[in-house]
């Protein structure tokens, strides 16, 4: 290899280098213009009315679909907030009727006790009645008795003592 070859290597070689550097600017020059223009492009497109306007419809589209969820929301929460209170009072009303039903058997039964109470303390008022009339009847049966044997009794001393009506009167006279 020659001086000249290797002096045109070199030349050719430092011509590539050089060509791939002004490439390489161009490509970055390129892209910064395509970036620089892009992004005027998008200034334009977004600072347009046009946009501006679409921009704000989506924000009020928005802000609507937002409000429409809080309401949808509140609607949900108060109509569960409903059904737990109509279901508490359900259970509550159930709870009463329960309660009314223990206090109706507990007032069944109270007077139930008492009825028989009552029935038991007649029942035993009519025997200790019963036993009263049958003392009262022995009693007064012994004071009959009682009666007949002293009026027994007094027509027997009578009749010892002479002093009864069944014996004759004999005069006391001389008698012929």
């Amino acid at each position: 290899m020659t001086l000249a070859v290797i002096f045109v290597f070199i030349f050719v070689h430092t011509i590539r280098r050089q060509q791939e550097a002004v490439l390489k600017l161009l490509e970055e020059e390129t892209a910064r213009r395509l970036e620089e223009s892009i992004r005027k492009n998008v200034e334009e497109k977004l600072n347009s009315e046009e946009v501006q306007l679409e921009i704000e419809r989506r924000i009020e589209e928005g802000r609507k679909k937002l409000f429409d969820d809080v309401e949808a929301q509140l609607h949900k929460e108060k109509e569960a907030a409903l059904a737990e209170e109509r279901r508490k009072e359900e259970q509550a009303r159930k709870e009463r009727e329960e309660l009314d039903k223990m206090l109706e058997e507990n007032r069944r039964r109270v007077e139930e006790a008492q009825r028989r109470e009552a029935l038991e303390q007649q029942r035993k008022e009519e025997e200790r009645f019963r036993e009263l009339e049958l003392i009262q009847r022995q009693k007064e049966e012994a004071a009959w008795r009682k009666k007949l044997e002293d009026e027994e009794e007094h027509a027997n001393q009578m009749k010892l003592l002479g002093k009864n009506k069944s014996r004759q009167k004999q005069p006391f006279g001389i008698g012929l």
